[in-house]
């Protein structure tokens, strides 16, 4: 029976950043990733853009070729599943039966795609996106697909629309709510987004209430919405969120209701237990306090090291302004800070052009940017949501005026 110093289940961003940490900061105990896929680590982000629109191989997106991980002594345990968790013996049980030991165990896991619940929700031809998997099956199927459906107008499902209209296909994108983004960026930069998909031929339907899925032959062959029209398709991808996956940690009495409970050294409430990336609640200061799951990379790498440090007995409470990115066509979207609670957003540039930034506000103090197209703005704009600055609202509305010069001297 196998035991480690440093087991690290989830070879996504966060867990290939544990190891790599571990190895930085001098650790010199035994380490491994269990993974569920049989893929070493590799990046997400590109799932949905570079690597489904063919510009990037998959030796391209690996975080590090698997020699690296053998010259530093981590052991890759790919294609395997922690299906429980007991934190009295510290030990995990794999899918097969078999366990392994650990000292310190972190939990890097991620999420699995939400699913549709509605009728034909498990029909050939529905995809989400999350693994090179489920690029494959999406890459495989669109060479013979026309009409493509998109259930989600988030980033996924936006970025993921973008790519199929280059790939020359009919693009349909349903959106529950009354504007794209809704979850995550004020209405300028939803109804820019609206105007520039459509602008790019793709169809997008708001309010949109998905009653069945159809089909033939056991493949999806339509999309029937509430009101009783029928939208064809030969592919649906769903892009509406992920649920983490945490259930042998909840089941071990980890606290935690949507994800898993930390603190600000990403420590669960088991002896011994960590939690980072997507998976893991945490309060965080730059969301006024409140506790949040945050997807994004950055956050994965970020509390990764945290982790390592605390492991090698370098505390250092996870503290860090989030920043999020997403490419469409030729437009690059930056975010720093959240916009949770913002009362005021500024639009900072004209649309029209296409190089803009939405600042967001709470009672005069900056909490948050959207740059498209503004490289500028977005790393100036880092210290003003840092410094929560409360700038002349005219100056800030004039991008004559470099963001940096609002800061308070």
């Amino acid at each position: 029976m196998s035991s480690y110093d440093v087991l690290i289940v989830g070879a996504g961003h966060g867990g290939a950043q544990v190891a790599i940490a571990l190895r930085q900061n001098k650790f010199e105990g035994n380490v491994a990733v269990v993974g569920e896929e049989p893929d070493p680590p590799y990046e997400r982000p590109p799932l949905s853009k570079e690597y489904f629109s063919g510009e990037k191989t998959f030796e391209r997106i690996l975080i590090r070729p698997m020699s690296f991980w053998r010259e530093r002594g981590v052991d890759m345990l790919l294609g395997r599943r922690v299906v429980a968790v007991d934190p009295v013996a510290h030990r995990v049980t794999l899918g097969d039966g078999s366990s392994i030991g650990y000292g310190k165990l972190v939990w890097a896991t991620g999420g699995a795609p939400r699913t549709l619940v509605c009728p034909g929700h498990d029909l050939k031809g529905i995809h989400g996106v999350r693994t090179r998997a489920d690029a494959d099956r999406m890459l495989t199927e669109t060479q013979k697909a026309k009409h493509v459906v998109v259930i989600g107008g988030g980033y996924i499902g936006l970025e993921a629309a973008a790519v199929l209209t280059k790939l020359g296909k009919h693009v349909t994108v349903l959106e529950a709510m009354d504007r794209v983004l809704a979850r995550v960026a004020g209405e300028p930069l939803s109804r820019f987004y609206e105007a520039e998909h459509r602008a790019h031929g793709v169809d997008i339907h708001l309010n949109a209430k998905v009653d069945c899925i159809l089909e033939k032959d056991g493949w999806v062959s339509g999309v029937q919405m509430q009101d009783g029209s029928v939208l064809p398709a030969d592919m649906v991808i769903v892009g509406i969120g992920i649920i983490p996956a945490v259930e042998p940690l909840i089941r071990a009495g980890a606290a935690g209701i949507n994800g898993v409970d930390v603190d600000t050294l990403c420590r669960t409430s088991l002896p011994d237990i960590y939690a980072i990336g997507d998976c893991a609640m945490h309060a965080n200061e730059f969301a006024g306090g409140a506790r949040v799951r945050l997807e994004s990379v950055q956050n994965a790498n970020d509390q990764g090291t945290i982790v390592a440090k605390a492991i090698t007995g370098n505390e250092a409470p996870y503290h860090a302004v989030p920043w999020f990115w997403s490419n469409q066509y030729d437009l690059k979207l930056q975010t720093v800070g959240f916009n949770l609670g913002f009362d005021e957003a500024i639009v900072r540039g004209d649309i029209t052009t296409r190089s803009f930034s939405v600042v967001y506000l709470k009672q005069g103090e900056v909490l948050a940017l959207d740059c498209v197209n503004a490289t500028k703005d977005y790393v100036q704009g880092k210290a003003l949501v840092v410094g929560k600055a409360k700038p002349n609202l005219a100056r800030l509305a004039d991008p004559r005026t470099p963001l940096k010069s609002l800061l308070a001297v």
